[in-house]
């Protein structure tokens, strides 16, 4: 059964606290009953409840005493709520800490604006040496904490609630910079998905689309991104981002930024909030973030119609 990005994450980081004594887990009144970490390793297991920053700060303790916190509360609380602490931590401490932010984008459906985080990438990728990752997929989510372990870096990592997917396979170890999904010649337009809600519709969009390349990205911070866009622009000339975030600090606006010859189409959240109940995909349709908009840009881009970044005239 495959499970979802925060249950992949529980699941792994307790099996690599099996062998790794430094690693310790803290929630912020999100562990629930039987939460794995818990059960297996209680005397490394905290429960801070709802005082976000004060969790992180407690983790850059814990990082400058050798062990490799991760800290995990929602997204909006994590981003937004604890940003000042974010920023010291991870950014002018650089400590080896790991915040995992799960109800990202409008995850949280009827829980309601407190509860959604259309914000977290433009906060996150302004804090410079902080590895940003939003995978989609059981597998993506491993390979993150794995890696994470392994570099005792700071990290941000972006997933949503409950919805369990399949990674897209990659070949070798590690995800790599760029995952092709589809492949296609160089006049195609290329989508590019990110995070759990982005990849899905992406997918999606390329089967109701014959000939539209595909490609997934993982990581979205600078240095990451940056490399992404080079191999990017190597081989296509008009992209299509899809994110479950805002179109200011997102992805499809730093990809324009980066790739100044190329053409740049964001479908991303509107400006609006959501004042309506419903589930998540409803709630992201009210966004304008769905599979008509999708293909809708991509039809847009392959008629050359302007783009709502365009590279040159960002750059």
């Amino acid at each position: 059964m495959t499970l979802s990005g925060r249950d992949a994450y529980r699941d792994e980081l307790t099996r690599l606290a099996a062998d790794d004594g430094s690693i310790v887990c803290l929630e912020a009144d999100l562990g629930g009953k039987g939460h794995p970490f818990q059960a297996a390793h209680p005397e490394r297991f905290f429960n801070l409840g709802i005082a976000e920053g004060a969790m992180v700060d407690m983790a850059a303790g814990l990082a400058a005493g050798g062990y490799k916190p991760f800290a995990s509360t929602f997204a909006p609380f994590a981003a937004l709520r604890a940003a000042e602490s974010l920023k010291l931590t991870l950014g002018y401490l650089s400590a080896g800490v790991t915040v995992m932010a799960p109800y990202a984008g409008v995850s949280g459906a009827w829980f309601g604006t407190t509860h959604h985080c259309l914000e977290d990438l433009a906060i996150l990728r302004s804090v410079p040496g902080v590895t940003i990752a939003a995978p989609y997929g059981e597998a993506e989510m491993r390979a993150v904490v794995r890696a994470a372990v392994r570099s005792g870096t700071p990290h941000y990592i972006r997933t949503g609630r409950n919805a369990a997917y399949d990674s897209i396979d990659w070949p070798g170890e590690q995800p790599p910079l760029v995952n092709w999904e589809f492949r296609a010649g160089p006049e195609a337009v290329c989508l590019v998905s990110v995070g759990e809600e982005g990849t899905r519709l992406a997918m999606e969009a390329r089967r109701a689309a014959p000939g539209t390349a595909h490609a997934h990205l993982l990581r979205l911070d600078h240095a990451h991104l940056s490399a992404a866009a080079a191999e990017l622009a190597r081989h296509h000339t008009r992209f299509v981002v899809v994110e479950e975030h805002r179109g200011q600090g997102g992805v499809a606006e730093g990809l324009a930024l980066l790739m100044p010859r190329c053409e740049v189409t964001s479908v991303s959240a509107d400006q609006s909030w959501p004042f309506q109940g419903g589930d998540h995909e409803e709630v992201m349709a009210s966004l304008g973030l769905d599979l008509p908009a999708v293909l809708a840009a991509v039809d847009r881009a392959s008629s050359g119609a302007p783009a709502a970044f365009a590279g040159a005239a960002a750059g």
